[in-house]
């Protein structure tokens, strides 16, 4: 068939650079793997399923946990932490706060390494890696749609965890102003303002996390190692950051700024640290990721 014709028909002629790179008629990168059923893929997964349901278990578990009645002796030798449960139960929005606090330095982090340093790894250990490769999908666009979907479900998850704090708080204590250590009670709407003002701050902080188990999930085959190494570096820069002999190296530590949300509550605001510490995450995410793709692209896939 001439290419006039070819054209004619609709079908893609030996002028359709796909085709004579060698490709099928028809073939298009850009439709292979779709996210949306990636999404789903992954979301019959029982990690997933798991990790978004205790997302939603954690702070009814700790809302149970407020009705026991607590002894003066612990109450009084609780510190800060205990001033801080004291807060818990003056509304729902404090409520939701403190189940944000006792999650973000160790829980949520274990979440966001588990969506993103086991997706490609896991993919390896199976030995189902290389047929998605085999579809064909083009290597880059396999993990760029793996990465966005883990990215997906990191966000739902912390969107879970403060939702059901929220609303579980509020049934429970009511719609209250907002409290804390370091500042006066904020308005309720203003409130919920700071509120998603820290979510968002934290998701920005996670994506070091994120970066980091998606580089490891492709340098190993072992989903469980990715993981592990990803949060196992999240806690030992979180204790080189409380060595002060190191000076101003802490201040180049993934971790020095994770808890910078707290000048979200202060008043006025404290903002000098929280853009030191997007622009510190989004540097260190992009360099872990900008190494995933360039290894993956190059890597010999044979799991």
């Amino acid at each position: 068939m001439s290419t006039a014709a070819a054209k004619s028909t609709g079908r893609s002629g030996p002028t359709d650079p796909l085709v004579a790179a060698g490709a099928a008629p028809g073939y298009r990168p850009s439709a292979t793997l779709p996210v949306l059923a990636e999404f789903r893929r992954q979301a019959s997964r029982r990690r997933t399923q798991l990790a978004l349901g205790f997302m939603v278990l954690l702070p009814l578990i700790i809302l149970i946990a407020f009705q026991f009645p607590q002894d003066d002796n612990d109450r009084n030798g609780g510190g800060e932490f205990s001033s801080l449960i004291d807060l818990a139960t003056t509304g729902g929005l404090n409520f939701t706060l403190f189940t944000i606090f006792v999650s973000a330095s160790f829980l949520l982090v274990v979440v966001v390494a588990l969506f993103c340093g086991d997706t490609v790894a896991s993919e390896a250990s199976w030995g189902s890696l290389r047929y998605l490769l085999a579809v064909p999908v083009p290597r880059a666009r396999l993990l760029a749609v793996k990465l966005i979907v883990a990215l997906a479900y990191s966000a739902l998850a912390l969107l879970l965890l403060a939702g059901t704090a929220l609303l579980a708080g509020t049934l429970r204590y009511g719609w209250e102003p907002l409290s804390s250590t370091v500042a006066a009670q904020i308005p309720a709407g203003d409130g919920l303002l700071r509120l998603l003002a820290v979510l968002g701050y934290l998701a920005v902080v996670l994506l070091t996390v994120a970066g980091l188990a998606f580089l490891l999930s492709v340098l190993t085959d072992a989903a469980l190692g990715a993981v592990g190494g990803a949060v196992l570096l999240w806690i030992l820069s979180s204790i080189l950051n409380q060595i002060e002999a190191l000076g101003v190296v802490r201040e180049f530590l993934p971790t020095h700024y994770s808890n910078a949300w707290l000048g979200l509550l202060s008043t006025p605001m404290q903002t000098d640290d929280i853009v030191r510490g997007c622009i510190s995450a989004i540097c260190y995410a992009t360099l872990f990721w900008s190494l995933a793709f360039w290894r993956f692209t190059r890597k010999d896939v044979v799991s």
